[in-house]
């Protein structure tokens, strides 16, 4: 889906390298390092969007490595993920360290991938912005980015627009306001409602108008509030259908 996005992944433990690798390759282009000396070549050899490093390694650890990165012009840009242990992170790192998010070890795969996938669309969507017409309106499709990842990464982003999706005869605009979700219509139906009804649209088109503004303020719940109970409501409805056994992954060190 964010195909235009590179990622860096480093970690010195071949099991948690590969099923991350495994995890992200859907989300980008994903090159892996065993070592930080390794990571800092290539990250200066093919620069990435965002470096996912262990802290902990042999030799150069991941503080150092991310030291390195951000003193340096050409890759001090980067988004950085950092992989720690509770105790790193309350005595060695803070989020004063130019560090996007943490990740703390142990974690399960799909909450980490869940973590990382969040920067990765934010970081997408920037790309795709950058690229876009020079007209304030930026145009894709919803195979690019569905409207859950498109949501998100405008609350990341904390970007002001209008965002208008359409499938088929079906439309639906939300206005956001620094990045909340402020006023919704899909046909007759407004606010909450409104953006639930497209929480599982996959297919079709948006378009994003950074100039659109909207005094109406219809919605009840914030960004992540309407997130979180239309997805809720999306797995009660479907409980019933939805597959069972996928088993998540505990990975540590």
């Amino acid at each position: 889906m964010a195909s235009n996005v590179k990622i860096l992944l480093v970690d010195d433990n071949p099991m948690v390298l590969g099923m991350l690798q495994q995890a992200l390759a859907p989300m980008g282009e994903v090159t892996v390092a065993t070592d930080a000396a390794d990571a800092l070549l290539k990250a200066v050899d093919d620069l990435p969007d965002v470096l996912i490093s262990d802290y902990r390694m042999p030799g150069m650890d991941g503080r150092q490595l991310l030291e390195k990165l951000k003193s340096r012009p050409a890759t001090s840009g980067i988004a950085v993920i950092m992989m720690a242990s509770k105790g790193d992170i309350s005595e060695r790192l803070s989020m004063q360290d130019p560090i996007e998010d943490f990740i703390e070890k142990p974690f399960f795969l799909k909450d980490a991938t869940h973590k990382i996938k969040r920067v990765v669309d934010r970081i997408a969507l920037e790309k795709l912005t950058k690229a876009s017409s020079t007209d304030g309106i930026l145009r894709g499709n919803l195979s690019q980015m569905n409207v859950i990842d498109l949501v998100q990464s405008l609350e990341m982003g904390r970007k002001s627009c209008l965002l208008t999706m359409t499938k088929g005869d079906d439309k639906c605009q939300i206005y956001f306001n620094q990045g909340q979700a402020k006023h919704a219509t899909y046909g007759s139906i407004t606010g909450d409602e409104a953006v639930f009804k497209v929480l599982r649209w996959t297919e079709g088109n948006f378009q994003i108008d950074f100039n659109g503004k909207s005094s109406q303020e219809t919605t009840t719940l914030n960004t992540q509030g309407l997130l979180m109970e239309g997805l809720r409501l999306l797995d009660e409805a479907q409980r019933d259908a939805a597959s069972e056994g996928e088993e998540d992954v505990l990975l540590d060190t």
